[in-house]
C-alpha cells in the first residue's frame, strides 16, 4: 500500500495501513476509529476517510484474462443516478477495472474501455457484455472481441456488483454529499479489497 501521502509522523504508517484496511474490509469509519484507539492511536473519522482517499487505490492484475465480464450499475451520489462500469476477469472474480460515470452514453463507454485497454492486457480477450448497445458499439469501434451472454461467465460481473452493493447498503446504494471523484476512489479501494480477498 503506497501511503507516500503521509507527510508528517503524526501517525504511525501501520496504523494508517491497518485503519485503510479495517474500514474497506467493511468496518465503518467509527468502528474503525475505535480499532486503531486500541493500537493508542486517536483520529477523527474524517482523518481515516482522508486516509482511504489519499491512498488513491486502484485494482491492479498480472493476469491476462482470456474473457472480461463487463457491466454497469445504478449507484447514486449527491442524489444523483451514476453509473458504475465494470470489468471482471470471470476466471478468478477480480476487478480488472472499475469507473464511475454521471450519464450512460456510448462516448463515455469508449472512455472506459480505452482506460482498460491501457491498465491491462486485453486485446486477445473476448468481452462477455449482455444486449446492452452502449457496451456492443464501444467495443466494435475499438475492434475489440465480444460475446453477447445471458448466463455463465458473465455472472461473475453480477456477483462483483451484489457484493459492491452489499458493502454499500448501509448507505442504501447512495454515497450523500460527496464529489463523484471521492465515490468513485472509494468504490476503487473496495474493489483492491476485493481482489486481495480473491488470492
Amino acid at each position: 500500500m503506497d501511503l507516500e501521502f503521509v507527510e508528517r509522523e503524526r501517525t504511525p504508517r501501520p496504523a494508517i495501513e491497518v485503519g485503510i484496511r479495517l474500514h474497506l474490509a467493511g468496518l465503518s469509519l467509527s468502528n474503525t476509529k475505535r480499532e486503531i484507539e486500541k493500537l493508542g492511536v486517536e483520529r477523527s473519522r474524517t482523518a481515516i476517510h482522508n486516509w482511504v482517499q489519499k491512498t488513491d487505490l486502484q485494482p491492479t492484475s498480472d493476469t491476462i484474462p482470456n474473457q472480461i465480464a463487463v457491466d454497469e450499475t445504478v449507484i447514486r451520489v449527491t442524489g444523483e443516478r451514476c453509473w458504475l462500469y465494470a470489468a471482471v476477469n470471470p476466471a478468478t472474480n477480480e476487478f480488472l477495472h472499475s469507473q464511475l460515470f454521471q450519464a450512460l452514453t456510448t462516448q463515455l463507454t469508449l472512455l472506459f474501455f480505452r482506460d482498460l485497454r491501457e491498465k491491462q492486457q486485453v486485446e486477445q480477450a473476448t468481452f462477455l457484455v449482455d444486449e446492452a448497445h452502449h457496451l456492443q458499439t464501444a467495443l466494435t469501434r475499438l475492434g475489440l472481441r465480444f460475446q453477447y451472454i445471458r448466463h455463465g461467465n458473465r455472472n461473475s460481473v453480477e456477483r462483483v456488483f451484489r457484493e459492491v452493493k452489499r458493502r454499500t447498503s448501509s448507505f442504501s446504494n447512495a454515497f450523500r454529499n460527496v464529489e463523484l471523484e471521492t465515490a468513485e476512489s472509494w468504490l476503487q479501494a473496495c474493489a483492491v479489497w476485493h481482489n486481495s480477498c480473491q488470492t
